[in-house]
């Protein structure tokens, strides 16, 4: 299936980016659970001697646990950019069915709608202080 400007060869181009991303993503997943066991809390807290030696050793818990979620979340995106290459609908904007510009796709391939609709989905899913310009 054709997907409006897209030939075969973007289509493949897109494909190898996205799973080039996935493979490294995972790489990147397995070594911060590797360095989250070199680095765990009983380990660090035995190391530590005082309160912010341990506010410290939770700090490192977290950072990892929240690279981890990043990426996991990266890769969702990922997988579903791929479905969305298998079923014909890469590159359409999931809320107005437009075309995604291209240069949108080429810097974010993972993008599921256009900059409009992604903007306004932003400002209706703030959430917090999250800063307006």
């Amino acid at each position: 299936m054709r997907m409006a400007g897209l030939n075969a060869d973007r289509i493949v181009e897109f494909k190898s980016r996205l799973r080039e991303r996935a493979v490294q993503l995972r790489g990147e997943i397995k070594g911060t659970l590797e360095r989250s066991a070199e680095e765990s809390h009983v380990q660090i807290a035995a190391q530590v001697r005082d309160l912010e030696d341990d506010s410290f050793s939770n700090l490192i818990v977290d950072v990892n646990l929240s690279e981890i979620d990043r990426d996991a979340d990266e890769l969702q995106r990922i997988d579903g950019a791929l479905r969305r290459l298998l079923d014909g609908r890469f590159g359409t904007c999931e809320d107005c069915d437009l075309q995604i510009p291209m240069q949108r796709l080429e810097a974010e391939p993972t993008a599921i709608r256009c900059i409009q609709c992604q903007e306004r989905f932003e400002k209706l899913h703030a959430v917090g202080n999250t800063p307006s310009f």
